[in-house]
């Protein structure tokens, strides 16, 4: 376990298992035990535990006591106490479906709203005036294995009146609906980026940690541009999804999207 990663041990064990499970390593013989897992890490028991505590939170295993550790597959994972709660996999029917089903699926707490001049590079994405009036809130989005996302998002003033208490209560794209919004689309960018002091401290990581980092621009019906997101999320509990088909003649097939989906926990 001598790895750069700015994570505690048990964290990376815990990523590690992940990755064994879903190859469908354990499906035959279960989970190593503790004692056998703490050998081949070269760790203490309790680290190992944390580990395993980690994994059955996620829905991914079951420990029955005098049987073992069993990993727990799609079909097999239930929430409610005692037996973890299944990592939430939203279906879509496009991005903007996902967006709010993210929304609604998770918890948020506000950390500003309120309203600021447009900068630069604010007002070319929203086809505003450099220092044009913006909503500016930013929101930490959590599940219940902890903090998920640090979300900045600007909206132009007059689109919709938006305010702390709302979006503690609706996702931002909801409270543009009810305010008339007909939304089209939007276009969206995923990069990554290194985890600085303040994003560090709100996500519960380690500086330089690295992150899933997105851009969305959403539009109207005729196109204008009536949101600008830019999402931080952290790699280990947040997976963004395409499913692909091969479609056109033969001289010419491309790679088109059928399905999006999100996983988060």
């Amino acid at each position: 376990m001598d790895t750069p990663l700015p994570l505690p041990k048990y964290h990376q064990i815990y990523l590690v298992l992940r990755e064994q499970l879903q190859e469908g390593r354990f499906d035959r013989d279960g989970v190593p035990g503790e004692h056998v897992l703490a050998d081949q890490f070269s760790v203490a028991r309790i680290t190992i535990r944390k580990a395993m505590e980690m994994l059955v939170a996620d829905g991914l295993v079951v420990r029955r006591p005098g049987l073992g550790t069993w990993p727990l597959h799609a079909g097999q994972r239930t929430g409610g106490k005692g037996g973890g709660f299944s990592r939430e996999k939203a279906h879509l029917t496009g991005l903007l479906e996902n967006i709010v089903n993210m929304g609604l699926r998770t918890s948020v707490s506000v950390l500003e709203s309120s309203v600021v001049g447009a900068s630069d590079a604010v007002a070319d994405a929203l086809a505003l005036e450099p220092g044009a009036p913006v909503h500016k809130s930013i929101r930490v989005r959590s599940t219940q294995a902890g903090p998920l996302s640090y979300i900045t998002t600007h909206v132009p003033q007059g689109i919709a009146e938006i305010n702390r208490e709302e979006l503690e209560r609706k996702p931002l794209l909801m409270l543009l609906e009810e305010a008339g919004v007909e939304l089209g689309g939007a276009t969206q960018t995923i990069s990554a980026r290194l985890a600085d002091a303040v994003v560090a401290r709100h996500l519960d990581i380690a500086v330089g940690s690295a992150l899933l980092a997105v851009t969305r621009l959403v539009r109207d019906v005729s196109e204008r541009p009536v949101q600008l997101l830019q999402g931080l999320y952290r790699p280990d509990r947040y997976q963004y999804q395409l499913q692909l088909s091969r479609v056109g003649d033969i001289d010419a097939k491309v790679w088109v999207s059928e399905e999006l989906s999100a996983q988060f926990h």
